[in-house]
């Protein structure tokens, strides 16, 4: 019996007029867990540059509701690649992520740089973990579509190609990444989180994998434990023997979510994008706003 092979859900797909669908494939067909991994170490690697990790630990969004922010985020990332931005969830989603943006004084180049992050981060990744490197229209669609995103944000001066995009993160971990209390305690209440996901007993494996994914810059950041050059070998053999066999395996028919995942916990009757995130007065109660599972059950 031959082993099946695998058919790319972008090919033909062109990276210009539609790197909506190809992006949205990507993400939800070709490499959903790894994808999601990516954008989260992402995300991780911005709170090692002081004045975005001191930010989120003054706001106590990243350490005392852990969980509700990671999947807050997650799902509002998700909406608008879902839906389309143009579609009324993706919409509210952006809307939401620009008014919780606005009660702080955040800096373009902060911006810029974390936008910077979603776009190399996962090329990287896939690049070294994934069961194939992205292809040059993959990559093209991947900047056109966080360009896209950056624009609705009102980010100014995005980069227009992806080396100016890796230049950017690169110069800006160069002359940003530092050692800060608060950043330490935000990746801290992360790293807890993310051993949350596994069995208690796993907890130690799961910390010595995650910092052998960190580069020497990032663990010398956050002031962490070097894990060593043994785990460092042994993490990266697993995950690439995961791409081997993963590319033995037949394509995805049906495609998966993000706020489908087990580890989005928060919201087990279904979600309202409205009413996801922080708000500069508390978290506002919609008396008799059904949530978007409830209104899909209805109809």
């Amino acid at each position: 019996m031959q082993n099946p092979v695998k058919t790319s859900s972008t090919a033909g797909l062109d990276p210009e007029n539609q790197w909506m669908d190809i992006y949205r494939n990507l993400s939800t067909r070709e490499f959903p867990w790894d994808i999601n991994q990516a954008l989260s170490f992402a995300l991780f690697r911005t709170y090692a540059v002081p004045s975005i990790g001191r930010l989120l630990d003054e706001t106590g969004a990243f350490t005392e509701a852990t969980q509700k922010r990671y999947d807050d985020t997650a799902i509002l990332l998700e909406a608008p690649l879902i839906e389309g931005f143009d579609s009324p969830q993706g919409k509210a989603a952006i809307r939401r992520i620009n008014q919780m943006h606005k009660m702080y004084d955040i800096p373009n180049d902060d911006f810029r740089y974390v936008l910077s992050t979603f776009v190399v981060v996962p090329v990287r990744w896939l690049a070294d973990y994934g069961w194939r490197p992205l292809t040059a229209d993959e990559k093209l669609a991947m900047v056109r579509y966080y360009q896209a995103l950056g624009r609705h944000m009102a980010i100014k001066d995005i980069p227009a190609t992806y080396d100016e995009f890796a230049t950017l993160m690169d110069d800006y971990e160069a002359e940003h990444f530092a050692f800060d209390p608060g950043s330490r305690r935000v990746a801290d209440a992360t790293m807890d989180l993310l051993a949350s996901f596994y069995p208690g007993f796993a907890k130690r494996g799961v910390d010595i994998f995650s910092r052998s994914l960190m580069d020497e810059p990032l663990i010398a950041a956050f002031g962490y434990d070097d894990p060593g050059a043994a785990a460092r070998t042994v993490s990266a053999a697993a995950l690439k023997l995961r791409a081997r066999l993963l590319a033995l395996l037949p394509s995805r028919r049906k495609p998966a979510l993000v706020q489908n995942m087990p580890r989005i916990r928060s919201y087990p009757n279904g979600f309202d994008i409205e009413s996801m995130g922080t708000f500069a007065g508390g978290c506002p109660v919609h008396q008799g706003t059904p949530t978007q599972q409830e209104s899909a059950q209805a109809g």
